[in-house]
């Protein structure tokens, strides 16, 4: 097992940050925070609430009095929102759409990232979102920026879907992602983008277990030094 090291990994959505950080979290030991399912949970918060989304005072005020919990889990984090696991729930095509519009907010940010630093003060931590390199862990030991390929990204996407029961349409997910890129990349604040510092990551056909491995491989190297 690695001593300790900050582990950030960002990336569009669905190209495997989530998936690739636990096991990787899993293999070395460590803890893995999923901060896009802390962005999630607060939407799912709001939609069942009726807040209006357009509004960064009553998103953050709803923010404030929400408990958010990362409990881990078969490997995995399940997601705990005021007591009740929803961690299904905020994977909901309805949150999908509206997370965006969010996370783009710049109190809830603020505040999110404030939560989220807290979280990584521990060390031996694996966290992936969209501003976590750039953003939340600027010092991080290790930063990784994972894409893909749009039509592979709406692949998985699908996929996932349909192991949890949720049938959709291909070329509407691949559209959906087209414009979530587009939403966190031209956001006011914390774009999605690339670190200076970050390895690029191109996990286009590439396994899962090829993506974990080449991390580890990178991680064991910036621990020689």
């Amino acid at each position: 097992m690695l001593k300790g090291i900050i582990i950030a990994i960002d990336g569009p959505a669905a190209a495997g940050k989530s998936t690739i950080a636990k096991r990787i979290a899993q293999k070395l030991g460590y803890t893995y925070i999923d901060t896009g399912a802390m962005y999630r949970a607060l939407t799912h918060k709001a939609i069942q609430s009726g807040i209006n989304m357009d509004s960064d005072h009553d998103l953050a005020k709803l923010l404030e009095e929400t408990e958010i919990l990362l409990i881990p889990e078969n490997g995995g984090q399940a997601v705990w929102i005021d007591g009740v696991d929803c961690s299904d729930e905020i994977r909901s095509q309805e949150v999908t759409a509206a997370v965006s519009k969010v996370a783009a907010h710049s109190t809830v940010r603020e505040m999110m990232v404030d939560k989220q630093r807290k979280l990584a003060n521990d060390s031996g931590v694996v966290m992936d979102g969209r501003d976590i390199g750039t953003e939340v862990l600027p010092n991080a030991d290790l930063k990784i920026f994972m894409t893909a390929s749009v039509d592979e990204r709406a692949e998985r996407r699908y996929q996932e879907n349909e192991k949890r029961g949720i049938h959709s349409s291909l070329s509407q997910l691949k559209e959906e992602i087209e414009k979530r890129d587009r939403a966190d990349s031209e956001r006011e604040v914390s774009p999605l983008k690339q670190a200076e510092d970050a390895i690029l990551l191109d996990t286009t056909s590439k396994s899962i277990d090829e993506v974990v491995d080449k991390v580890i491989e990178l991680a064991e190297m910036r621990m020689e030094r």
